[in-house]
């Protein structure tokens, strides 16, 4: 005798070796025994041989109709061998008895299961609902079919568009729009990006790299919501000196101004003069809500995103020709130029110019600084400025400026909308110039200046500290040894930093005799420094991706086959006047500052990637030796003063 029986959710049969009442021995066609529940048998037969039965149930299965077998099925719950009798007409044998029971099993919408080889026919609302069910998966199963070869054809499916950003950066898998694109991408054997381009879903991988950072930290889009801009403090007194600003042609955001005052029988007065917001701004505002969402203002080559409205920045920005609220450091400093002492204001400052780079650097540079300078307004005030910045730099011991090292200024002409149509330039200057050193110290003296004030007032501040080579932030005083100061607090920038605005208005409290709004160990000031850490690492590593890019596009628009280049390190060089190295594989092993000749093979936008091979090493007696990697955290004040 044998049995069938139901096993890990499928069906056996085997032979019979020992019938108890509970449980059964069985021998399977392998020659296999088995120990089985009588509970799971459902069918007993003599013939045929168990290897066989399955075999001759399921082609008689096939012929079967689930929807007639529904039909013919009564309303009550029944056994298969009930519905078997009716079905055939007769007694039914056991592959027909066996096949029935497979199309059971194979059409759960017409029939639930009930218990051991027992069912009953689903109701005819539920089974409409559920054949509606499967003609609409039918039909979605042919629309991703059809999907499919028209994105492997380079056509983008007007019912896929509307993903195209949820496709480049957190697509849902359970749409069907997204399985058909990652379908014809697996099939493809490409990126999402790469296959949006082709789609034409997107124009450029300059678009790719754009969007896929603002889906990621601007989901929301970086316009600004309607907010009121506060009027500025009426009751500040006027400084009474004429102060000017150094920036480059492209900055807006005009966050510090400089002047200098003769103290007869003394020396000078030298004004640090920083942007006031934060007398305006109130901590909990709409507009600190803005600030504290977006947290920095975001650099790319050709574009940035402020921090805060346009119109905010320009009711607060030192701009030339007006009056101006700043929160001012004023210096006291003899003829030879030691600083006496030190005093900080909340005033109203004239801001009579913004000097620019371009203008100011052809007559004040290093080469004309020792000799007598052309007559150009505030000469003298450079002057003095520079031969100060000097003395502070030798009384640190440390460089501000970062001597050695290359900036890079980036030009785009055109619409970025179509960036292969635009064209870039790329221009090289040597960082530590006057301009740059007489900027980047007098930022070192104020934020290290206000950082001591409220170390010393108990007042807490976001203090940028670098020990070990490792810069970071920090709510306790500690030393910045790159700069070679016993602390140092970011505060020259708030139109442009969350950190410095944060610190603006514990300053502004300090000189102003009101509470500030954050306290020691604040939560609020701990989550603030936390997310602002995070998110200016995310906005500096976007920045040098979007400058690699055009580097890479200048490459291509030159058409440059062969490109000098430094080793570095390792396999990693340096192309010439250009902010961009790469790895060369199989470069043999040279001495960093050793000069070679680079034959570029590939140029890959979207991957953001430079593939090349070595053409020659010069001659050692034409090796450059290159300044060293920064370490972290060098060059800040320069940076600052540049952004």
């Amino acid at each position: 005798m044998n049995v069938l029986f139901e096993e890990d959710g499928g069906f056996r049969a085997g032979s019979i070796f020992a019938d108890g009442d509970t449980s059964l021995q069985v021998e399977m066609p392998s020659g296999k025994r088995s120990k089985i529940k009588a509970a799971q048998v459902l069918l007993r037969f003599a013939s045929p041989a168990p290897a066989q039965i399955l075999e001759q149930a399921g082609a008689l299965a096939t012929e079967m109709e689930a929807e007639f077998l529904w039909e013919v099925a009564g309303d009550t719950e029944f056994s298969f061998l009930d519905l078997a009798r009716d079905y055939f007409g007769h007694e039914p044998t056991a592959p027909e008895a066996v096949s029935l029971l497979l199309a059971l099993y194979a059409a759960p919408i017409y029939f639930h299961r009930k218990g051991k080889g027992r069912f009953k026919k689903a109701p005819a609302d539920m089974l409409q609902a559920a054949l509606a069910g499967l003609e609409k998966k039918r039909q979605q199963a042919l629309a991703i079919e059809a999907w499919v070869e028209a994105l492997k054809a380079g056509q983008l499916p007007a019912e896929i568009a509307p993903y195209t950003d949820a496709l480049l950066e957190k697509p849902d898998r359970n749409r069907p729009e997204v399985k058909a694109f990652e379908t014809a991408c697996a099939e493809l054997g490409c990126s999402a990006a790469q296959l949006l381009l082709k789609t034409g879903a997107l124009k450029s991988p300059y678009e790719v790299h754009l969007r896929r950072f603002l889906l990621e930290q601007f989901p929301k889009g970086t316009g600004f919501p309607a907010v009121e801009t506060p009027p500025w403090p009426d009751d500040l007194p006027q400084a009474g000196v004429r102060a000017f600003s150094i920036d480059d042609a492209a900055t807006t955001e005009v966050d510090d101004a400089l002047s200098v005052t003769r103290l007869p029988g003394v020396g000078w007065r030298i004004g640090i003069h920083i942007a006031a917001p934060g007398l305006a701004i109130a901590q909990g505002s709409p507009l600190d809500a803005i600030a504290r969402a977006r947290l920095s203002t975001v650099y790319m080559p050709g574009d940035k995103i402020t921090m805060l409205p346009d119109a905010v920045v320009r009711a607060y920005t030192l701009e030339g020709g007006r009056d101006c609220p700043a929160l001012s450091l004023y210096l006291t400093v003899d003829d030879n130029l030691e600083i006496l002492a030190h005093e900080s204001r909340a005033e109203q400052v004239h801001i009579a110019a913004n000097l620019r780079h371009h203008e100011v650097e052809p007559w004040f540079n290093a080469g004309t600084v020792a000799g007598p300078l052309p007559d150009e307004p505030f000469k003298d005030e450079l002057l003095l400025l520079w031969r100060f910045a000097n003395a502070c730099e030798s009384r640190r011991g440390k460089p501000s400026a970062a001597q050695g090292f290359n900036d890079y200024n980036f030009s785009i002409t055109g619409d970025l909308a179509d960036p292969d149509d635009c064209r870039v330039e790329i221009s090289e200057r040597k960082r530590g110039s006057p301009l740059d050193k007489l900027v980047a110290e007098l930022m070192i003296v104020a934020n290290s200046t206000w950082g001591g004030l409220l170390a010393e007032r108990g007042i807490a501040c976001l203090y940028r500290a670098q020990t070990g080579g490792k810069a970071r932030l920090s709510t306790q005083p500690q030393p910045h040894e790159g700069l070679g100061v016993p602390q140092y607090a970011w505060m020259t920038s708030p139109l442009r930093r969350y950190c410095d605005l944060v610190n603006q208005w514990q300053l502004a409290a300090c000189l102003t005799g009101q509470t500030p709004p954050f306290a020691q160990r604040s939560a609020e000031l701990f989550a603030a420094m936390r997310d602002f850490e995070l998110t200016y690492a995310a906005y500096a590593e976007f920045q040098r991706n979007m400058e690699r890019y055009w580097c890479l596009r200048w490459l291509v628009q030159e058409k440059l086959q062969q490109s000098g280049a430094t080793v570095r390190r390792d396999e990693l060089v340096k192309f010439d006047h250009l902010p961009l190295m790469t790895r060369v594989q199989g470069l043999p092993e040279l001495a960093p500052g050793r000069r070679l000749t680079l034959q570029i093979d590939d140029i890959d936008p979207l991957g953001l990637e430079v593939r090349c091979h070595l053409l020659e090493v010069l001659p050692e007696r034409e090796a450059v030796p290159e300044p060293a990697e920064a370490e972290e955290g060098e060059g800040e004040a320069t940076a600052e003063a540049q952004d």
